[in-house]
């Protein structure tokens, strides 16, 4: 329920942070998330690998109570040092960290006078906060924390005596932003559940105690809205896209990623992975491109460290961003939009082309209502331009190109700001699903904003949603006439609930469904091939499912 918007008392003005403060924050462009507790011992999700020891609340992990909120007693972190976190970070070019102070689980990484579930109260009994936020002041490092209104263990939650949890809740509020200096951004969550946090009189606190401070969308909404619908509050200030890259918005937005290979948010274990380098960079390029932020996260290990394979790749994108960080840092998306090629920034009359795909000798892009006046290859060399009425035509040998990101900067005769954005829309990139009739099993709420269609509408903002406790469900899409397929990318909302067990891809032929691709667990996304098909209507079947699947894209593509 949207209490914050309903409920805003007549006497209270909502104030946002001011525009030189969201303007900063959106020059950094890159941050880092953490997500870390006691639970990294476990080396399993944060707060949702908790079982459930409260109805209205939406975890049903695997860890029993007694033995989850008993992690604590052997957390001892000997191997933390806060300064050596500010470091890796600044060494990954990021210019911004947010800490998980207070999860779901409602464990505080602070010393707190509010609850003693604590920090201090573990066998290592020192303030993480207080040493984070330190260090990163002495570093100039933008610091901010997440913290979580709902509170899972706490039994006064979202119950008839909800009212003095929410005092408890804002008291650790005043603790977090009262007791550590300034605090640049403060990262609200939702659940899915219910939201009555009294947000008019917490936001005010918020502003009261740190007026600068940049406040996300997530404590506005509860079972009757989600953050992925892009709405942001009258007190918030920026959109907050989960585990996708946000869509091309010119309002503040920043996309919370994961360096896991599974998209885990706290430490998965060595077992885990990481996602490698070339997918992080095209993360951070598109976010970019998108005229929007990355927060990329991070799950240090139950000892204090990041992981070796974590710091690796960390310090590849600080590597790149060192030579081509120009192209990124306090830039604007744009003007062309993102697409196939890669995508765009801009600053004053400088415009940077970002291309990761050549579709062949020559990149051609839509007309450019200025004046190229030069080009040139931010790694060095001379590229070929040609404007005409209609399209920009963009070359460099292919010899000369960069593997991953050719970055060329064109020099305008007008501020780039000044263009209106341009739609690259090249038919042959989007898959043969892309705005194709759909059909599925199950719409959440018969509601038209989660129908079929979203699945295959080429836009990672909209999605196909199933109601609550939809256990298997299909969706299904007709191409028109029979087409050959062999590869599959499928893009899950919210992939921390795995929700989707089982599934399949499937095609009609001869009066049945047959089996093209089958898989389990399916993660953010999936990219894979499968024996070539011919066949007119296909389907994806979900067969064994949690809480109700939900499928951002559901990309179909001709054999490579």
């Amino acid at each position: 329920m949207l209490l914050a918007w309903s409920a805003t008392a007549a006497n209270v003005v909502p104030q946002k942070a001011s525009p030189a403060a969201v303007q900063a924050w959106r020059d950094m462009r890159y941050g880092m998330f953490i997500h870390w507790g006691p639970v990294s011992l476990t080396e399993k999700e944060i707060s949702w690998s908790r079982a459930n020891s409260n109805p209205q609340c939406p975890n049903h992990g695997a860890t029993p109570v007694a033995v989850y909120d008993h992690l604590y007693e052997q957390f001892n972190p000997t191997n933390f040092n806060a300064a050596e976190w500010v470091h890796t970070a600044q060494a990954a070019g990021m210019k911004y960290m947010v800490l998980t102070a207070k999860h779901c689980d409602g464990f505080l990484l602070w010393d707190s006078k509010v609850d003693d579930y604590n920090i201090m109260h573990t066998p290592f009994k020192r303030d993480v906060c207080a040493e984070l936020s330190k260090a990163a002041h002495e570093a100039g490092m933008k610091i901010g924390w997440y913290y979580s209104p709902m509170d899972w263990r706490d039994p006064d939650c979202r119950t008839a005596k909800n009212a003095e949890f929410v005092k408890r809740m804002q008291a650790e509020l005043t603790e977090l932003l009262s007791n550590y200096g300034k605090i640049d951004v403060l990262w609200f969550d939702c659940d899915g559940r219910s939201a009555p946090w009294d947000q008019t009189n917490t936001y005010a606190l918020v502003r009261r105690l740190q007026p600068d401070i940049l406040i996300d969308e997530r404590l506005d909404f509860g079972e009757q809205g989600g953050w992925n619908d892009g709405r942001i509050g009258p007190w918030a200030d920026f959109h907050t896209p989960e585990q996708k890259i946000g869509g091309f918005d010119q309002r503040p937005w920043e996309s919370c990623m994961t360096i896991s290979h599974s998209g885990i948010w706290s430490w998965g274990g060595s077992h885990d992975g990481v996602k490698p380098f070339a997918q992080v960079l095209n993360m951070l390029i598109r976010c970019a491109g998108g005229d929007g932020n990355m927060l990329l996260d991070v799950g240090p290990k139950p000892t204090g460290d990041i992981a070796p394979e974590q710091t690796a790749i960390l310090k590849e994108m600080g590597a790149w961003l060192a030579k081509y960080g120009t192209s990124i840092y306090g830039t604007r998306g744009g003007p062309f939009k993102p697409g196939k090629y890669g995508a765009s920034t801009h600053k004053g009359n400088t415009l940077y082309l970002h291309v990761q795909h050549w579709p062949g000798e020559t990149l051609t892009l839509p007309a450019l209502p200025a004046h190229i006046v030069s080009s040139r290859e931010l790694a060095g060399g001379r590229v070929t331009v040609k404007q005409t009425a209609d399209s920009t035509e963009i070359s460099r040998p292919a010899g000369d190109r960069q593997e991953l990101d050719t970055v060329i900067a064109l020099e305008l005769d007008r501020p780039a700001g000044d263009i209106a954005p341009l739609d690259v829309r090249n038919p042959a990139s989007h898959s043969l699903t892309a705005y194709k009739p759909a059909t599925a099993s199950n719409v959440f709420h018969n509601d038209a904003t989660y129908a079929a269609d979203k699945a295959f509408d080429d836009d990672d903002e909209t999605r196909w949603a199933t109601d609550n406790g939809t256990t298997n469900a299909w969706l299904a899409v007709d191409l028109g006439k029979p087409e050959t397929v062999g590869r599959v990318q499928i893009e899950q909302a919210f992939p921390e609930l795995k929700r989707v067990k089982k599934y399949a891809i499937e095609y009609w032929q001869n009066g049945t469904w047959q089996t093209a691709y089958q898989g389990e667990n399916l993660g953010a996304s999936l990219e894979a091939t499968f024996p070539p098909v011919t066949a007119q209507r296909l389907r994806l079947n979900i067969t064994e499912a949690t809480e109700g699947p939900t499928i951002f894209e559901f990309k179909l593509f001709p054999p490579n």
